[in-house]
């Protein structure tokens, strides 16, 4: 618990209210069975939530979509939380991916079939059922995009599969030196269908690399990953790294909150966009919010050399 958590951490729960420079926060409840949260004990603004299926090395089945999607869509709209650390908690790997046994036997957890009655139904009803599956698992992946608080994570180990659809939902990723990344889909006999085809490409901006690691289902090491641009930054071990990772997210904290949520909208709708219809976007953006008592609060802390203090969104 020591590598991932802060040594005075706070657990989530209904407690609270929640002290921050003297000012009282809500005690928004973040409680989940495949989610480990907790608020930062030096800055609560800050989320932390972990993978929670370690004895299955955080497979992902249908419960951790749900309370995935749930957690940030939470995160999202709670005006205390600033930024959210996303990291694998206390498995050996950040994530194996996909819980086969749950989500394609159609085991009793519901998963892509509905269940078991779902294998007995003919294909076209069991494909209808797979379809509404899919854009669930979409939109969960897609809540760490939608969320307009940045979501930085924090990798090590094993990345496969769903790992990377999640990592490329990240605003910031960071990984360990023994990580390594598997676009595994094409192994087990499908096409990844919840974000890595469509993000990947954007982000490292190497189309024979993605088509590569996509249509052969090889490994991706660290260092390769790193000089792609898929990571920021790689640390000797899983300490280093969530102490890095939790220190962007505390810096990211101090900033004002509509100034980072602005930053964020701006650079996923332009990555989205032309040119000038991301230059449109942030205009009309900013011809609201530069109105804001953040703009001035900031301004004045920097001419007086003094760290500035921003209200609760």
């Amino acid at each position: 618990p020591s590598v991932i958590q802060h040594k005075s951490a706070q657990h989530l729960a209904s407690a609270g209210p929640w002290l921050y420079q003297g000012k009282r926060l809500m005690a928004q409840t973040y409680q989940f069975e495949t989610l480990e949260v907790q608020r930062n004990a030096e800055d609560p603004r800050v989320l932390e939530v972990a993978l929670n299926r370690p004895e299955k090395l955080n497979a992902m089945n249908n419960q951790l979509f749900v309370e995935l999607k749930q957690c940030l869509s939470t995160a999202s709209t709670d005006p205390d939380v600033h930024c959210v650390l996303l990291h694998g908690g206390r498995a050996r790997m950040f994530t194996c991916g996909l819980d086969l046994q749950s989500e394609l036997a159609g085991g009793d957890g519901g998963g892509l079939l509905g269940g078991p009655e779902g294998g007995k139904l003919d294909v076209s009803r069991r494909a209808l059922r797979m379809e509404k599956g899919i854009s669930e698992y979409q939109a969960a992946i897609s809540s760490l995009e939608s969320c307009c608080k940045p979501v930085v994570v924090a990798l090590h180990s094993g990345v496969i599969g769903g790992g990377i659809d999640l990592a490329c939902a990240a605003d910031i990723r960071y990984c360990t030196e023994d990580t390594f990344f598997c676009i595994a889909e094409v192994n087990i006999g499908i096409c990844a269908d919840i974000g890595t085809l469509q993000r990947l490409p954007k982000i490292v901006g190497n189309d024979s690399t993605v088509r590569e690691l996509a249509l052969t289902g090889r490994k991706m090491k660290s260092a390769e990953a790193k000089n792609l641009g898929l990571v920021g930054e790689v640390f000797p071990d899983l300490a280093a790294c969530v102490a890095a990772s939790r220190k962007v997210c505390l810096e990211i904290a101090s900033k004002s909150p509509i100034g980072v949520i602005g930053t964020k909208a701006s650079l996923n709708y332009s990555r989205d966009h032309t040119v000038q219809e991301g230059l449109d976007h942030v205009r009309l953006w900013n011809a609201l919010h530069l109105q804001s008592e953040d703009v001035q609060r900031a301004v004045t802390a920097t001419l007086s050399k003094k760290t500035p203090t921003f209200s609760r969104l």
